[in-house]
C-alpha cells in the first residue's frame, strides 16, 4: 500500500509560544530532578526570586500563605512556577507570574486534585493584580479546602 501524504495545514496556528516551550522545557528539567523536599522548597524560592518585583511580592505572600494555611502541602516547582502538591506528589495549587507569560495579571490557580468543589460550576483561578488583606485571608481559606 503507497504512504499516504500528510494533509497540508491551511490554520494560522503557529504553534506554542516562546514562553510556552520554556515552561515545558523546565518541566522536563522539573520532572528528571527529583530531590528532597528541602531541595523543592530552595527551587521555589529560586524561582521567586527571579521574579520582577510586582510578581516576586504576591509569590513570596502567597507562598507564606499557602505554607501556614496547608502544611500538608509540598512546595515545588511545576513548569518553572512556584506550585504545592499533596502526598501523592499532585500538584494542588499554583502561582503563575504575569511576566512569565507577558499577561496583564498574574494568576493563583487550582488544579482538579483540590477538593473545590461546590455545586456543578466553581472557579479554579484567580487574576491577581495586588494583594489585599482580605485578598489574602480568601486565598488561605481557598487553600484549607483544596488540601482536604
Amino acid at each position: 500500500m503507497p504512504a499516504k501524504k500528510a494533509a497540508k495545514s491551511t490554520g494560522t496556528y503557529e504553534g506554542f509560544s516562546a514562553e510556552e516551550r520554556d515552561a515545558m522545557k523546565e518541566h522536563a528539567k522539573e520532572l528528571k530532578a527529583r530531590g528532597s523536599k528541602a531541595d523543592a522548597e530552595a527551587a521555589v524560592l529560586a524561582k521567586i526570586a527571579e521574579m520582577p518585583d510586582s510578581d516576586r511580592v504576591m509569590a513570596e505572600r502567597i507562598h507564606a500563605i499557602v505554607t501556614e494555611s496547608a502544611p500538608s502541602l509540598s512546595p515545588k516547582t511545576w513548569y518553572g512556577m512556584p506550585a504545592y502538591a499533596n502526598a501523592a506528589g499532585k500538584v494542588i495549587c499554583f502561582f503563575t507570574p504575569a511576566a512569565k507569560f507577558k499577561a496583564r495579571y498574574a494568576s493563583f490557580g487550582f488544579n482538579e486534585d483540590a477538593t473545590l468543589d461546590e455545586g456543578t460550576m466553581w472557579p479554579t483561578a484567580w487574576a491577581l493584580t495586588k494583594l489585599t488583606a482580605a485578598d489574602e485571608k480568601r486565598i488561605a481559606a481557598l487553600v484549607k479546602k483544596a488540601a482536604g
